[in-house]
């Protein structure tokens, strides 16, 4: 049975999607950008704190529905400039045990929603 999943701690939809959908034990997010869920601000500071925003809008959503980082399977990021890949992966990094850490890609892309540099989803199982 298909449950969906929104919090109030995430960023609400932009369009017609959920911020997740979870079917029996395993769990679909739909990408998440540096949108603050208070004030619908984007957080583009720094890469960083772009990053920081994302992770936290991903635990947010994780936590609506019961699971936590460690829960990941796979993450697909998705950044406009792979030159930011360290900076990237050192905040991603920090969510997650490096021995435990999901499968995960990052591609580079032409474009993202609402010009943002970083955009993540992920699966994840009871």
């Amino acid at each position: 049975m298909k449950r969906i999943i929104n919090t109030p701690n995430a960023p609400a939809p932009i369009g017609p999607y959920n911020q997740a959908i979870l079917i029996g034990d395993t769990l679909y997010t739909s990408g998440q950008i540096a949108l603050d869920p208070v004030t619908m601000e984007l957080v583009l500071e720094s890469i960083e704190a772009e990053t920081t925003q994302v992770m936290q809008n991903m635990k947010a959503v994780l936590e609506a529905a019961g699971m936590t980082f460690e829960n990941v399977v796979k993450s697909t990021i998705f950044i406009m400039d792979m030159n930011d890949f360290a900076r990237i992966n050192s905040i991603y990094g920090s969510y997650f045990d490096e021995k435990t850490a999901p499968a995960r890609e990052t591609v580079q892309v032409a474009g993202l929603p609402k010009e943002v540099n970083i955009e993540i989803s992920m699966i994840a199982i009871r």
